[in-house]
Parts: structure tokens; sequence; C-alpha cells
């Protein structure tokens, strides 16, 4: 046996058996390329992966509750109710950006011509959300429509939503302003100011046809008689319900006319808005004002689109300016480092145009929605003592 051994032989270090191609140039990348590789960390199922609603829920946990804040009002000059309604109506809806807006002439006139085709009313209970205590602005409302200052607008079916308060003033000056004869506006602003308090109107202070015009203009309704949609052209005579013409003048009428489809009316005739003006109603005719039903449905959509946005956070409820953020949504703004955004080709938010705030509530500004949810009693703000207020689901 052979003594001579060497530490070649001992030794555990074995020589690659890998061509040389397959090796890591440590040389030439990170210091760090030569270590060996291991897997990834496999995470435990128990714990998702974080979700972007997740990680824009920064307040997960309840907020401090310092107190309920009792008037939403910031503005120390509101002292009686026609105030607080001319307020209101006053910051309904934003400031159209004059810069990178993201909307054009046609959608800019569109906005501002659905802006100025709803009538000019607020809701009690936001009135009643901006004053201190509501016994009181009830007390003084029916006062000042006794006096004459304003008028109440009650919408059947709508509940808190459909008592509204108009200016007396502003009632005046759409009727006014409506395609009504003189005579008959006169007429009609009479008996408005002879029963400031009243509703309705008996049936025996307007003519069937002046009441009629008077519905076709939107300022009162009636109650109808049940009835199905084929009885208003089941009959060709003249007098067919639901119609203003007969079926059979209609099939004489030259195509493209008028009175190829039923003449002027032929909807608010057929039972569509207006209240069917050639139905016989029952009982008084019911005070309104044109375009409530759009301006009921703008309201009650965007009140539920900000309880919708404040039930992204876990105990629903969100600081104030954290949901003001969200209403807004993600906006650019003009300022410095979102100009410089841009410059490099980064992302620096939407245009406000593309936003749901512009899009489909045409630009309802957050205070407004807010307090309108608040005294609806679908949220309550609070102090929070260290963030400022927040906002809470009810």
């Amino acid at each position: 046996m052979s003594f001579r051994f060497t530490a070649a032989h001992s030794s555990r270090i074995k020589k690659s058996t890998k061509p040389p191609n397959l090796k890591r140039n440590a040389s030439s990348g990170s210091p760090f390329a030569a270590l060996p590789r291991r897997k990834p960390v496999q995470r435990s199922a128990s714990k998702p992966e974080p979700t972007g609603e997740d990680d824009e829920d920064l307040f997960a946990d309840h907020l401090d509750d310092v107190g309920l804040v009792k008037a939403l009002a910031t503005d120390l000059t509101l002292r009686d109710v026609s105030q607080a309604i001319l307020y209101i109506r006053r910051k309904m809806y934003s400031t159209i950006p004059d810069q990178r807006g993201g909307m054009n002439s046609t959608r800019i006139a569109e906005v501002l011509n659905f802006h100025s085709s709803l009538p000019p009313i607020v809701t009690v209970s936001h009135v009643q959300a901006l004053l201190n205590s509501p016994t009181t602005v009830e007390r003084e409302i029916a006062e000042l429509i006794k006096k004459g200052a304003i008028r109440k607008i009650v919408v059947g079916g709508r509940g808190s939503m459909g008592e509204a308060l108009i200016m007396v003033k502003d009632l005046d000056d759409m009727v006014h302003n409506s395609n009504l004869e003189q005579a008959l506006k006169d007429r009609f602003l009479e008996i408005l100011h002879e029963h400031p308090t009243a509703l309705k109107i008996p049936r025996s202070m307007l003519s069937e046809q002046d009441a009629k015009a008077v519905m076709h203009a939107g300022f009162l309704t009636t109650a109808t008689p049940n009835y199905t949609s084929t009885d208003a052209f089941s009959k060709l005579g003249d007098g067919a319900r639901g119609t203003l013409t007969s079926l059979n003048s209609i099939s004489k009428a030259a195509s493209g006319s008028l009175a190829a489809v039923g003449g002027e009316g032929a909807v608010h005739a057929a039972g569509g808005s207006g209240g069917g003006a050639k139905l016989p109603g029952t009982g008084d005719y019911s005070i309104a004002l044109p375009t409530t039903g759009p301006f009921l449905k703008l309201l009650a959509n965007a009140r539920a689109h900000l309880v919708t946005l404040l039930s992204k956070s876990r105990s629903r409820e969100a600081p104030e300016q954290l949901l003001r953020q969200r209403w807004e949504g993600n906006v650019e703004s003009l300022d410095a480092a979102s100009t410089a955004k841009r410059n490099r080709g980064e992302f620096a938010g939407v245009l406000p145009g593309r936003t749901r705030k512009w899009k489909q509530f045409y630009g309802i500004s957050f205070e407004f929605i807010l307090e309108e949810c608040v005294g609806a009693g679908l949220l309550e703000v609070f102090d929070t003592g260290s963030i400022g207020r927040g906002v809470r689901a009810i």
C-alpha cells in the first residue's frame, strides 16, 4: 500500500462539470450575481394580496369621535331660511375648469343648458342641515310661506326629497318666461298670490282649457283614473281616451307633420309627463314646477353615489377630505409638481371632464351633496379632534 496521500483527494471541493458558457459572468454584473439563487418565499394563503381598494382605505379603523357637527354651514352670515336657500343655490355646482377641463364647447354648452333647465328649488331637509334647530327652521319656513316670501312644492312618493322650497320671485319669473298667454299668466299668478300656503288649486278657479294649458307648461298636475295603454288608441272617435285627435284624422294627415303623430302635446295626452291633460281628472289640481323630475333624479343618483364612495372604507366612515377626493375623482391639478409630471410624460391625474362628477352629475359640488345626504339622514358629520371632520354612514 502506498503512503502517498495528497489533500486534493481528501478535499470535498470538486470542479464544476458545467460547460464554461453556462456560468454567470460575475465580473460584468452585480457582485451578488455569483451567489446561489433561492426560490421566492411562499406567502400564507390566509393573507391575500392587497387590492387597490384596500390600498386606498388608509383609515380602516374607527376615527375618534369628539362630537357631532350640528350646523354644516361655514358661512356665519346665514341666519334665516331665505339666506340659506340662496346660499344652497349659489354653490350647487362647481365652476367649469377653464384650463384642461376635458370638455369641448359642445359638452360645456350641454352642461350649462342642463343647469339652467332645472328649477331653482332646494329641499327642506337641506335647509335643516345648514341651520342649527330643525324645529326653529320649520317654524320659520311656515312663517315665510304665510307671508308670501317662499313657496313649498310637494312631489308625492319622494319622501323628504319631495318637499322643496322656491323663492316666490323665482316662481314668478318661471311663469313669466313660459309659453302661456299673458292673460293666463296673470290669472295663474293671481291665484298663487291669493293662496300662498296652498299646495293644490280647486278646479273651479280655472277653466278646463286654461288648466290644460297650464298643465302642458308644467305648473299643474292632476290625478287621473286608471286605464290601460291600449285604451288610448282603441277607439276611432274624436273623443278617444288619451288622444288629442282621433286615429281617423291622424291617418289622413300629411307624412312628417305634427298631425301625423297625434298633434302637439300627444305625449301628455297619452299619459306621459304633464299628468295626462286630456283625461278627465279627479280632485283638485296640484301645484308643480317644470323639470322637477330630472332634478330629483339627479339628486337621488348623486346621494346614492356618495354613500357608495363612503362604503369603500371598512368602518363606513372616513375623513371629510378623503371623501372629497373620492367624489372629485383622481383629477390632475395645476401645481408645479403635476406640471412637471406631465412634461416628463408621467401620469398626473385624469381630466375633470372624464370623471363621474361631470359626466353623470353635471358638476354637483361636494359640499352640496354632503349637506343633502346629512339632511336626508344618510350620513352624519362629526369632529375627530385631530384630522378635521369625519363623515359616517348611518
